[in-house]
């Protein structure tokens, strides 16, 4: 496989989208995003959610700039004043993104405090009227990532109200992370762990609404459950899994979109983020900047511990320039793997 040197042709045509990248704060930022297209050129990518009033009166280059190569990529907003959120999504639009994403579903303290997010769960007609003011003012797909109830919601009428209201607003998909969130009890970090996960109900919502794009999310470890997950509803979406064992997201293309197999060329993927750090070292940013979202690349494999620790301590160090990735990257031994492997 070599890697992306141009973007897949853009298109407004969701439902074709199976396999997508988590939104996620503090992870998914532009350099992560650029990382991860090298390793599937089809997967959709999300930004980490960016606050509405941010993208109104922030500084937008740094709230929003991305690499052009990262396309398919999609923005997702938080807030819950519709006449914002659609002024955002203007924006957001103008700027390039694919699609405008709504964020119903993340329980920080936060996004409580100010009433969107998880919290939004809870009066769906808001969120529909959120949803229709977007779709009024651009061309661009516009989606809801939520989940399955909060608090002490049933999740069976929850969920459906919410995909009912947003839905007849005009969304053109819903990700269910399949999880209650609990706003009062639990840290944002137990809020990934200790609610069940209940992927059966998001399978009863797909059932009841087929003609409707109905992601899943929420604990997908591998390629290999994601599989399982398309066979029920029309995408998965990876988080953790992808970001701490990147390597996995290699396999998306030929297993989910067709692509013919073949051998990945990693040197070409260290020279091209090498080629990447560079430029955003002359920019004032730093190498660890990049190599952070990368450490988890070679999990498995003979040196990966010292690809590790090369990247998390030198690659941090003042001055530290892309030579400390090739040295990380020179501690993998392919030929040892591909001798375990025989």
């Amino acid at each position: 496989m070599g890697l992306i040197e141009e973007p897949p042709e853009r298109s407004n045509r969701l439902m074709q989208t199976t396999i997508a990248i988590a939104p996620m704060m503090d992870w998914t930022d532009r350099h992560c995003r650029f990382f991860h297209r090298q390793l599937t050129r089809r997967a959709l990518l999300y930004t980490e959610m960016v606050v509405a009033e941010a993208v109104i009166h922030g500084v937008r280059e740094r709230l929003l700039g991305f690499d052009g190569v990262e396309h398919p990529v999609a923005l997702q907003l938080g807030g819950s004043d519709p006449r914002k959120l659609a002024e955002a999504a203007v924006i957001g639009e103008a700027f390039g993104y694919d699609e405008i994403n709504l964020n119903v579903g993340c329980p920080s303290d936060r996004v409580q405090s100010g009433t969107f997010g998880a919290c939004l769960m809870k009066t769906p007609a808001l969120v529909a009227e959120c949803v229709a003011a977007m779709k009024a003012e651009v061309k661009i797909p516009v989606t809801v990532k939520c989940r399955i109830g909060v608090d002490d919601q049933d999740p069976e009428p929850a969920l459906d109200v919410l995909a009912d209201s947003v839905f007849a607003a005009g969304a053109d998909a819903l990700w269910v992370h399949a999880r209650k969130a609990w706003l009062e009890g639990l840290s944002p970090k137990e809020n990934r762990d200790v609610p069940p996960l209940d992927y059966p109900r998001v399978y009863r919502l797909k059932a009841r609404k087929p003609n409707e794009f109905i992601g899943i999310n929420g604990g997908i470890q591998s390629l290999e459950e994601a599989s399982a997950h398309v066979a029920h509803v029309d995408g998965a979406m990876l988080g953790r899994a992808a970001y701490h064992t990147p390597g996995i997201l290699i396999g998306v293309d030929a297993a989910f979109y067709g692509d013919a197999p073949a051998d990945f060329d990693y040197a070409a993927l260290i020279d091209a983020m090498a080629g990447y750090a560079e430029r955003h070292i002359e920019k004032g940013g730093r190498l660890g900047h990049v190599t952070r979202h990368m450490v988890g690349l070679f999990h498995g494999l003979p040196g990966a511990r010292r690809y590790r620790q090369i990247l998390s301590t030198d690659a941090n160090k003042p001055g530290a320039g892309p030579q400390v990735l090739k040295t990380a990257f020179a501690a993998i031994d392919f030929a040892a793997a591909e001798t375990e492997a025989a």
